[in-house]
Protein backbone atom coordinates (compact mmCIF):
# COMPACT_ATOMS: atom_id res chain seq x y z
CA UNK A 1 0.00 0.00 0.00
CA UNK A 2 1.62 3.37 -0.95
CA UNK A 3 1.90 5.92 2.34
CA UNK A 4 1.28 9.78 1.25
CA UNK A 5 3.82 11.07 3.55
CA UNK A 6 1.81 14.70 2.98
CA UNK A 7 -0.59 13.30 5.80
CA UNK A 8 2.39 13.57 8.25
CA UNK A 9 3.14 16.94 9.15
CA UNK A 10 6.54 16.23 11.21
CA UNK A 11 9.87 14.30 10.64
CA UNK A 12 9.37 10.79 9.63
CA UNK A 13 13.30 9.95 9.75
CA UNK A 14 16.46 10.76 11.62
CA UNK A 15 18.01 12.51 8.88
CA UNK A 16 17.18 15.47 10.13
CA UNK A 17 17.17 16.51 14.25
CA UNK A 18 15.19 19.95 15.35
CA UNK A 19 16.49 21.76 17.82
CA UNK A 20 14.79 22.06 21.58
CA UNK A 21 16.21 25.05 22.66
CA UNK A 22 16.19 28.83 21.49
CA UNK A 23 19.94 28.66 21.58
CA UNK A 24 19.91 25.37 19.81
CA UNK A 25 17.66 27.63 17.01
CA UNK A 26 20.64 30.70 17.31
CA UNK A 27 22.87 27.68 15.86
CA UNK A 28 20.67 28.30 12.53
CA UNK A 29 20.10 31.83 12.41
CA UNK A 30 20.75 34.58 9.89
CA UNK A 31 23.14 37.64 10.62
CA UNK A 32 21.52 40.54 9.99
CA UNK A 33 23.94 41.62 7.23
CA UNK A 34 22.73 38.35 5.39
CA UNK A 35 19.11 39.58 5.96
CA UNK A 36 19.44 43.10 5.03
CA UNK A 37 21.45 41.78 1.51
CA UNK A 38 18.26 39.71 0.91
CA UNK A 39 15.88 42.57 0.86
CA UNK A 40 18.62 45.14 -0.87
CA UNK A 41 19.15 42.75 -3.77
CA UNK A 42 16.74 39.78 -3.92
CA UNK A 43 19.03 37.18 -2.80
CA UNK A 44 20.94 35.25 -0.19
CA UNK A 45 23.55 32.37 -1.03
CA UNK A 46 25.56 30.21 0.17
CA UNK A 47 23.82 28.75 3.15
CA UNK A 48 25.04 25.56 4.42
CA UNK A 49 21.50 22.81 4.19
CA UNK A 50 22.85 19.88 4.33
CA UNK A 51 25.67 17.41 5.64
CA UNK A 52 27.37 14.68 3.26
CA UNK A 53 25.06 11.75 4.62
CA UNK A 54 22.01 13.83 3.98
CA UNK A 55 23.47 14.83 0.23
CA UNK A 56 23.63 11.32 -0.09
CA UNK A 57 20.11 9.74 0.89
CA UNK A 58 18.77 12.63 -1.16
CA UNK A 59 20.41 11.31 -4.20
CA UNK A 60 19.78 7.40 -3.52
CA UNK A 61 15.75 8.83 -3.25
CA UNK A 62 16.30 10.73 -6.04
CA UNK A 63 17.64 7.84 -7.90
CA UNK A 64 14.42 5.89 -7.39
CA UNK A 65 11.68 8.17 -7.83
CA UNK A 66 12.78 9.69 -10.90
CA UNK A 67 11.71 6.48 -12.67
CA UNK A 68 8.54 6.77 -14.18
CA UNK A 69 7.15 3.75 -12.88
CA UNK A 70 8.14 3.70 -9.38
CA UNK A 71 4.96 3.13 -7.11
CA UNK A 72 4.04 6.38 -6.00
CA UNK A 73 4.71 8.29 -9.19
CA UNK A 74 0.80 9.03 -8.61
CA UNK A 75 1.99 11.12 -5.97
CA UNK A 76 3.83 13.52 -8.26
CA UNK A 77 1.39 17.22 -8.65
CA UNK A 78 3.66 17.01 -12.59
CA UNK A 79 6.18 14.98 -13.84
CA UNK A 80 8.36 15.63 -16.68
CA UNK A 81 10.89 13.38 -17.60
CA UNK A 82 12.30 16.54 -20.28
CA UNK A 83 9.98 19.48 -20.05
CA UNK A 84 11.61 21.05 -23.05
CA UNK A 85 10.88 18.03 -25.36
CA UNK A 86 13.83 18.13 -26.95
CA UNK A 87 15.99 14.84 -26.47
CA UNK A 88 19.57 17.02 -26.87
CA UNK A 89 18.38 19.46 -24.21
CA UNK A 90 16.85 17.72 -21.51
CA UNK A 91 15.11 19.07 -18.07
CA UNK A 92 13.98 17.01 -15.36
CA UNK A 93 11.23 18.64 -13.59
CA UNK A 94 8.40 17.17 -11.51
CA UNK A 95 6.87 18.81 -8.47
CA UNK A 96 5.50 16.93 -5.43
CA UNK A 97 8.27 14.33 -3.97
CA UNK A 98 7.98 15.79 -0.46
CA UNK A 99 4.68 13.24 -0.75
CA UNK A 100 6.84 9.94 -1.66
CA UNK A 101 10.36 9.55 0.75
CA UNK A 102 11.14 10.13 3.85
CA UNK A 103 14.14 12.25 3.15
CA UNK A 104 12.81 14.96 0.67
CA UNK A 105 9.70 14.61 3.08
CA UNK A 106 11.63 15.64 5.81
CA UNK A 107 14.09 18.43 4.27
CA UNK A 108 10.68 20.42 4.85
CA UNK A 109 11.43 20.68 8.23
CA UNK A 110 15.28 20.73 8.08
CA UNK A 111 15.96 23.26 10.85
CA UNK A 112 18.40 25.56 9.05
CA UNK A 113 15.88 26.20 6.13
CA UNK A 114 13.14 27.03 8.40
CA UNK A 115 14.88 29.67 10.62
CA UNK A 116 16.54 31.33 7.52
CA UNK A 117 12.96 31.40 5.78
CA UNK A 118 11.28 32.55 9.06
CA UNK A 119 13.78 35.22 8.74
CA UNK A 120 13.40 36.14 5.25
CA UNK A 121 9.74 36.44 5.14
CA UNK A 122 10.36 39.25 8.08
CA UNK A 123 9.78 36.86 11.06
CA UNK A 124 6.46 35.51 9.96
CA UNK A 125 5.18 31.87 10.40
CA UNK A 126 6.23 29.96 7.74
CA UNK A 127 3.73 27.20 5.55
CA UNK A 128 4.73 24.90 2.76
CA UNK A 129 3.49 25.85 -0.95
CA UNK A 130 4.95 23.51 -3.10
CA UNK A 131 8.58 21.45 -3.78
CA UNK A 132 10.09 21.09 -7.30
CA UNK A 133 13.30 18.83 -8.64
CA UNK A 134 15.27 20.67 -11.50
CA UNK A 135 17.67 18.00 -12.70
CA UNK A 136 20.01 18.76 -16.17
CA UNK A 137 22.33 16.06 -17.17
CA UNK A 138 25.50 15.96 -18.22
CA UNK A 139 26.44 17.42 -21.76
CA UNK A 140 22.35 17.63 -22.95
CA UNK A 141 20.91 19.70 -19.98
CA UNK A 142 18.48 22.10 -20.70
CA UNK A 143 17.78 25.94 -20.06
CA UNK A 144 15.54 27.25 -17.54
CA UNK A 145 14.43 30.36 -18.59
CA UNK A 146 14.71 34.02 -17.17
CA UNK A 147 11.40 34.24 -14.67
CA UNK A 148 9.59 35.33 -11.68
CA UNK A 149 8.42 32.83 -9.55
CA UNK A 150 5.00 34.73 -8.71
CA UNK A 151 4.30 35.23 -12.45
CA UNK A 152 3.41 31.41 -12.20
CA UNK A 153 2.07 31.70 -8.58
CA UNK A 154 -0.99 34.61 -8.64
CA UNK A 155 -3.38 31.96 -7.86
CA UNK A 156 -2.48 32.88 -4.00
CA UNK A 157 -2.07 36.33 -2.52
CA UNK A 158 -0.87 38.42 -0.51
CA UNK A 159 2.76 37.78 -2.82
CA UNK A 160 5.08 36.91 0.49
CA UNK A 161 6.32 34.30 -0.93
CA UNK A 162 10.29 32.60 -0.48
CA UNK A 163 12.18 30.22 -2.67
CA UNK A 164 15.21 28.17 -1.90
CA UNK A 165 17.50 26.19 -4.00
CA UNK A 166 19.37 23.25 -2.89
CA UNK A 167 22.34 21.58 -4.81
CA UNK A 168 22.87 17.98 -4.53
CA UNK A 169 25.62 18.45 -6.82
CA UNK A 170 28.28 21.34 -7.21
CA UNK A 171 26.41 24.18 -8.92
CA UNK A 172 28.84 26.30 -11.40
CA UNK A 173 28.49 27.85 -14.36
CA UNK A 174 30.02 25.42 -17.06
CA UNK A 175 26.97 22.87 -15.90
CA UNK A 176 24.22 25.28 -15.96
CA UNK A 177 24.16 27.01 -12.20
CA UNK A 178 21.66 29.55 -11.32
CA UNK A 179 22.04 33.28 -12.52
CA UNK A 180 20.06 36.21 -10.84
CA UNK A 181 19.66 39.83 -12.04
CA UNK A 182 20.15 41.54 -8.83
CA UNK A 183 17.32 44.04 -7.22
CA UNK A 184 15.09 43.29 -10.32
CA UNK A 185 12.74 41.99 -7.79
CA UNK A 186 12.30 45.76 -7.56
CA UNK A 187 10.43 45.74 -11.26
CA UNK A 188 6.94 44.73 -10.22
CA UNK A 189 4.70 41.55 -11.75
CA UNK A 190 6.13 40.39 -15.40
CA UNK A 191 3.92 38.21 -17.46
CA UNK A 192 5.10 34.56 -17.20
CA UNK A 193 7.25 33.39 -20.08
CA UNK A 194 7.92 29.13 -20.88
CA UNK A 195 10.13 27.88 -18.26
CA UNK A 196 11.90 25.35 -20.91
CA UNK A 197 11.08 27.59 -23.96
CA UNK A 198 13.32 30.38 -25.50
CA UNK A 199 16.23 31.45 -22.55
CA UNK A 200 15.25 34.88 -23.44
CA UNK A 201 11.55 35.24 -23.67
CA UNK A 202 11.29 37.60 -20.72
CA UNK A 203 13.15 40.09 -23.00
CA UNK A 204 9.56 40.62 -25.01
CA UNK A 205 8.35 42.78 -21.03
CA UNK A 206 11.33 44.66 -20.88
CA UNK A 207 11.94 48.61 -20.59
CA UNK A 208 14.95 48.92 -22.28
CA UNK A 209 16.65 49.92 -18.90
CA UNK A 210 15.71 46.52 -17.77
CA UNK A 211 17.42 45.26 -20.92
CA UNK A 212 20.83 46.95 -20.02
CA UNK A 213 20.90 44.94 -16.32
CA UNK A 214 20.82 41.53 -18.19
CA UNK A 215 24.64 42.59 -19.16
CA UNK A 216 25.64 41.79 -16.00
CA UNK A 217 23.64 38.54 -14.44
CA UNK A 218 25.36 37.27 -11.08
CA UNK A 219 25.88 33.78 -11.67
CA UNK A 220 25.45 31.72 -8.03
CA UNK A 221 28.14 29.09 -8.22
CA UNK A 222 27.23 26.82 -4.92
CA UNK A 223 29.20 23.76 -3.24
CA UNK A 224 26.30 20.93 -3.22
CA UNK A 225 24.22 20.81 0.04
CA UNK A 226 24.37 24.94 -0.07
CA UNK A 227 21.38 26.78 -0.86
CA UNK A 228 20.66 30.46 -2.34
CA UNK A 229 17.00 31.63 -1.13
CA UNK A 230 15.07 34.37 -3.31
CA UNK A 231 12.03 36.47 -3.79
CA UNK A 232 9.05 35.91 -5.53
CA UNK A 233 10.05 38.82 -8.28
CA UNK A 234 13.60 37.77 -8.61
CA UNK A 235 14.69 37.22 -12.41
CA UNK A 236 16.76 34.35 -12.39
CA UNK A 237 17.45 31.34 -14.61
CA UNK A 238 19.87 29.02 -15.66
CA UNK A 239 22.35 28.35 -19.11
CA UNK A 240 22.76 24.29 -20.55
CA UNK A 241 24.85 21.56 -18.90
CA UNK A 242 27.21 21.06 -21.77
CA UNK A 243 29.95 19.85 -18.82
CA UNK A 244 30.83 16.36 -18.07
CA UNK A 245 29.01 17.03 -14.42
CA UNK A 246 24.94 16.24 -13.57
CA UNK A 247 23.35 19.32 -12.32
CA UNK A 248 20.77 17.91 -9.54
CA UNK A 249 19.21 20.20 -7.21
CA UNK A 250 15.76 20.68 -5.26
CA UNK A 251 13.41 23.83 -4.48
CA UNK A 252 11.37 24.69 -1.46
CA UNK A 253 9.03 27.22 -2.23
CA UNK A 254 6.78 28.81 0.90
CA UNK A 255 5.09 31.55 1.68
CA UNK A 256 3.96 33.30 5.32
CA UNK A 257 0.90 31.95 7.61
CA UNK A 258 -2.37 33.58 5.86
CA UNK A 259 -1.54 33.65 2.35
CA UNK A 260 -4.71 32.74 0.48
CA UNK A 261 -6.25 30.99 -2.31
CA UNK A 262 -6.75 33.34 -5.44
CA UNK A 263 -9.21 30.58 -7.80
CA UNK A 264 -11.77 28.41 -7.41
CA UNK A 265 -9.77 26.17 -9.22
CA UNK A 266 -7.12 23.08 -8.40
CA UNK A 267 -4.06 25.28 -6.48
CA UNK A 268 -1.77 21.83 -7.78
CA UNK A 269 -2.74 18.95 -10.26
CA UNK A 270 -4.81 16.43 -7.91
CA UNK A 271 -5.12 18.83 -4.93
CA UNK A 272 -8.57 19.63 -3.65
CA UNK A 273 -9.54 23.12 -4.32
CA UNK A 274 -9.71 25.85 -1.32
CA UNK A 275 -12.24 28.36 -1.98
CA UNK A 276 -11.34 31.99 -3.51
CA UNK A 277 -9.80 33.94 -0.63
CA UNK A 278 -10.22 31.29 2.07
CA UNK A 279 -6.82 30.59 3.52
CA UNK A 280 -4.20 28.00 2.32
CA UNK A 281 -3.90 25.37 4.74
CA UNK A 282 -4.54 22.08 5.69
CA UNK A 283 -3.00 18.61 4.48
CA UNK A 284 -0.83 19.80 1.35
CA UNK A 285 0.58 23.19 3.13
CA UNK A 286 1.51 22.74 6.41
CA UNK A 287 2.62 24.92 8.99
CA UNK A 288 6.64 24.14 9.40
CA UNK A 289 7.66 26.93 11.74
CA UNK A 290 5.90 29.66 13.88
CA UNK A 291 8.78 30.71 15.36
CA UNK A 292 11.09 30.25 18.82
Amino acid sequence: MIQDLADKHQLVSNIFKLPKTPEEWDLYRLSEEQVSHFHEYGYLSGIKMLNEDQIETLKTELAEIIDPKHPAHELFYEFNSNESEDPNSVLFHSLGHWRITPGFHDALWNPAFIMAAHQLLEKRPVRFWHDQLFCKPAKHGGVVAWHQDYSYWTRTVAMQHLTCWTGLDDASIENGCLHYIPKSHRWGLLDAPSLAGDMNGLMNYLSEEQKEMFKNPVAIELEKGHATFHHPLMVHGSYENKSEMSRRAFVLNVFADGTASNTNDELLSGVPPIAKGDKMEGKFFPLLFGGT
